[in-house]
């Protein structure tokens, strides 16, 4: 393996050669760059990011930003979001179990299955409320930035890890369009597009849209088939009105209706054991369905700019399949035990609405600042049970315990949630001189949590089950305040040197009721009913750099975060449940450094390695001290080349290759196990031609094997095989 691993890089590097010979002759393109900070210049001037809610060049900006532009998602073929984190050092996306199940990790702030996010996830100035949103497809993008270390004084209490910003594309004020059409290995299609144009003098709108249908990737080979097809439609409008210069209303709606499976875990004893083929006999289902209204308005008083967000988001999500050991009944240890096999299901149920109210000074004021409110109520219902596995599948469980009599239950917990959070904040920002600037921001969030146990009484206070009482009300307030203070030096306008301080803070929240009892009875600690709000503390010191008349970008950082109750995930056998436990002390520190160069005309080359390293330093038991922390990668390593050239005057090639290399990761707080290494290349060749294009591409090109995650217990998801496919684009 290790020899494959090295004649892949070696492959891998004699590409790049390839193309920087061809390079070398060509003419001057105008090009986006790779990745990361790469895309800090595109040959036409400096990109514009707003991920500090301030528009400023990437090069000003103090702090760790990796910004993607319009071309370089259409270069790279960046169509979810684990495509963008591939290329993003030191930020990691772990893809399991079902669809709303992906976690986000940025410089070692981890996120578990039923917690909040770690990272404040923004599109078009929206904060998506709920984790499971996240992971859904990209379409019809302009430009996407993921921000680095705690943001909480800026985005609030879920951006403990850093943002996310996306930014999708405007209405425009001439009618346009665009479409694409593809296929790829997994005998799928996908039709993705978008019109825009305007409706009278004042309103503009642009409709997009995205399906994607596949058989799947993963075979499982009980069931002859493959286990996780998949067919996604999402589907978004947008209408602008700009009745005056001053005022601006932005109304937007979105849906997405995910069809696809999930559950089809092995169990194993070593994370890099990946010979078990899927052998689940419950194909399950895995629906999700998100809605999302917003209304932004925004009004120039001349002193200054008023905004209002107000957003209603809905998210349902049914979950079933196959329950442990994940085999067929009679080869399952439950069946071996107790004569019959289990599978499961779960029903997830959020509603929420928010809002937020700032007020920005001038852009051009030496003295800035932004002041505002926001609050967020937020109900949510969860349900998870186990049904006796009859051999017909699984069926759908939602608020009410199964009467089907070929899927009869066996446990069943339910909890309803309502949640009322809201915040204050201020950003101040003052520039001594040309070279000198200071940002200071302070944010208070309080968040009342108040849980309503709903499980009925005949699954309650019996042999392994929860004790607790229908109709039993539990409440928790979490609150912190999150201060930022940024130093800002820049001796010559290709230099910028940042150094400060910033705290994250993420709420705690409940599990479902009784689970701390069963923790303990299991020997099972640091699992409570109520797991308690994280926050973490980051000291951190960055420089960027353009050189050569802006052919070359250098950055580089370094930071410590003292990070307090950060989550690990517990699934309890006895009841099924998925949990949430705290590690009271956690040491995590790093360093990136990214280079982007352009070496010849058209030709861009990429290069960054983000560097963790954690320690706990408190927890229930002793062994568990000095441990690397759940889920964190000891380092990314990310390179990668593009060439771009006109072959005539109406014809343009351009051609990637990205190489992503993930080191040791730990899953457990025990580090029971590591998953060794894992390395992926992704390329991608297209040719736009009078309005069309056509691209062929291949993601993880090299098949590389691996699990995508391992759980306590030994449940270890595959990570997606190969992938290969061409499209069409036009473009009217």
């Amino acid at each position: 393996m290790r020899k494959l691993r090295s004649a892949r890089v070696l492959l891998l590097a004699g590409v790049m050669g390839i193309a920087g010979i061809a390079a070398s002759g060509a003419e001057a393109q105008s090009a986006a760059s790779a990745g990361g900070d790469a895309a800090a210049s595109t040959g036409d001037g400096d990109i514009v990011v707003t991920a500090l809610r301030r528009s400023e060049s990437l090069q000003d900006v103090p702090a760790a930003i990796a910004a993607y532009t319009s071309e370089t998602i259409a270069a790279a073929g960046i169509e979810r979001p684990s495509d963008f984190i591939n290329l993003t050092s030191n930020v990691n996306l772990v893809e399991t179990q079902n669809a709303g199940n992906a976690f986000i990790i940025i410089r070692g702030i981890t996120q578990a299955r039923n917690s909040e996010p770690s990272v404040a996830v923004v599109v078009d100035g929206v904060q998506q409320v709920n984790p499971a949103q996240f992971n859904q497809e990209l379409f019809d993008i302009e430009q996407i930035e993921v921000l680095k270390g705690p943001q909480g004084a800026i985005y609030g209490r879920n951006a403990i890890g850093g943002a996310i910003v996306i930014r999708t594309k405007q209405p425009t004020d001439t009618f346009e369009g665009q479409a694409r059409a593809g296929i790829d290995n997994g005998f799928g299609y996908w039709l993705r597009g978008g019109v825009s144009g305007p409706l009278s003098d004042t309103v503009r709108f642009r409709l997009a849209g995205s399906w994607y249908d596949t058989n799947g990737f993963i075979r499982n080979a009980y069931l002859n088939e493959d286990a996780d097809p998949v067919k996604d439609l999402g589907l978004r409008g947008t209408l602008l009105w700009n009745p005056t210069p001053e005022f601006t209303a932005d109304l937007r709606g979105s849906i997405s209706r995910l069809r696809t499976q999930a559950l089809y875990f092995n169990i194993v004893s070593d994370v890099n054991d990946t010979s078990l083929p899927v052998r689940v006999n419950n194909r399950g289902q895995n629906d999700r369905d998100i809605n999302n209204l917003s209304l932004r308005l925004t009004y120039d008083t001349g002193a200054g700019v008023i905004s209002s967000v107000t957003s209603y988001d809905t998210l349902k999500e049914i979950l079933t399949g196959d329950a442990f050991d994940f085999l067929p009944i009679q080869e399952s240890l439950f069946y071996q035990i107790f004569g019959f096999d289990l599978n499961q299901s779960q029903y997830l149920n959020v509603k929420a609405f928010s809002q937020e109210i700032r007020f920005t000074s001038p852009a051009e004021n030496r003295f800035g600042y932004i002041v505002g409110a926001y609050f967020i109520d937020t109900n949510r219902f969860i349900s998870t049970g186990n049904m006796i596995d009859t051999g017909n599948d699984a069926f759908p469980v939602y608020r009410e315990p199964s009467t089907n009599p070929l899927n009869p239950q066996f446990s069943f917990l339910s909890d309803k949630q309502d949640n009322f959070a809201w915040a204050v904040f201020a950003n101040l920002s003052y520039d001594f001189s040309d070279q000198f600037r200071a940002d200071f921001g302070i944010r208070y969030d309080r968040d009342r949590r108040r849980n309503t146990t709903l499980t009925p009484a005949q699954f309650m206070n019996g042999p392994g089950l929860p004790d607790g009482t229908t109709g039993e009300i539990r409440k928790a307030t979490f609150d912190d305040w999150q201060p930022k203070l940024t130093l800002t030096w820049k001796p010559t306008n290709m230099l910028t040197v940042y150094g400060g301080y910033s705290r994250g803070f993420r709420s705690g929240g409940f599990n479902q009721t009784g689970v701390g009892g069963v923790a303990a009875t299991n020997g099972i600690v640091g699992v409570e009913d109520i797991f308690q709000a994280e926050t973490a503390d980051t000291f951190e010191i960055g420089t960027r750099a353009q050189l050569l008349d802006r052919r070359l970008t250098l950055s580089a950082n370094a930071y410590t975060t003292e990070s307090k109750n950060s989550y690990f995930f517990v699934f309890l056998a006895a009841n099924s449940t998925q949990n949430l436990g705290n590690v009271p002390r956690t040491r995590i520190k790093g360093f990136e450094l990214e280079a982007t160069a352009r070496p010849a005309p058209g030709f861009d080359l990429n290069v960054g390695f983000g560097y963790t390293a954690s320690d706990i330093r408190a927890f229930p038991d002793p062994a568990a001290i000095g441990n690397e922390a759940p889920l964190i990668s000891r380092y990314t390593f990310n390179t990668g080349a593009q060439y771009r050239t006109a072959v005539s005057d109406d014809v343009t090639l351009t051609a990637r290759v990205d190489y992503r290399r993930t080191g040791k990761t730990w899953w457990d707080v025990e580090n029971s196990t590591v998953r060794k290494p894992v390395d992926l290349v992704d390329a991608r060749v297209s040719v736009d031609f009078g309005g069309f294009t056509v691209a062929g591409f291949a993601s993880n090109l090299f098949n590389e094997t691996y699990n995508a995650e391992f759980s306590p217990g030994g449940f270890v998801f595959k990570a997606r095989p190969r992938r290969y496919g061409a499209e069409l684009g036009f473009r009217f």
